[in-house]
């Protein structure tokens, strides 16, 4: 018995040695050019209602870390990284301005960004708080 239970051991480890140097041959695998990623995000158009939040989170940090300024022309989006610029149009009166993404949000399920008060005041959103939207990605984040 005592050699069957050591035969199962080994072939375990053997298994997963084989798959540790299966994973950091992957790892080490240089990466694809970053060109396909940006072109797929560059082609990001959805719709949906967006919102705006103001003056009572000024100089609260972001999820990326900024403080929030409500005059700048940011948004928070839910998995556009961080740096993404993005053309949201309102399409009650066909309005637009460019942003540039540094927050995460919204938590409200059906929205799909919230846009800082300066953003918002530049495409005639603030009577309504929440509009339907178009937004379209116009450049990938800067590299560092």
């Amino acid at each position: 018995m005592f050699k069957t239970l050591c035969g199962a051991v080994a072939a375990v480890l053997f298994t997963t040695l084989s798959a540790l140097v299966q994973a950091q041959t992957a790892a080490s695998a240089p990466e694809p050019a970053a060109a396909p990623a940006v072109a797929a995000l560059a082609a990001d158009t959805s719709e949906g209602k967006i919102a705006y939040y103001g003056r009572k989170f000024a100089g609260r940090r972001t999820a990326s870390g900024e403080r929030f300024n409500p005059a700048a022309m940011t948004m928070a989006h839910k998995t556009l990284p961080f740096g993404t610029q993005v053309r949201v149009t309102n399409l009650a009166n066909d309005k637009s301005v460019v942003v540039r993404v540094n927050d995460r949000g919204p938590t409200t399920p059906d929205r799909v960004g919230d846009l800082s008060s300066g953003a918002a005041r530049k495409i005639g959103m603030i009577r309504a708080g929440v509009v339907n939207a178009r937004l379209e990605v116009v450049a990938a984040p800067k590299a560092r």
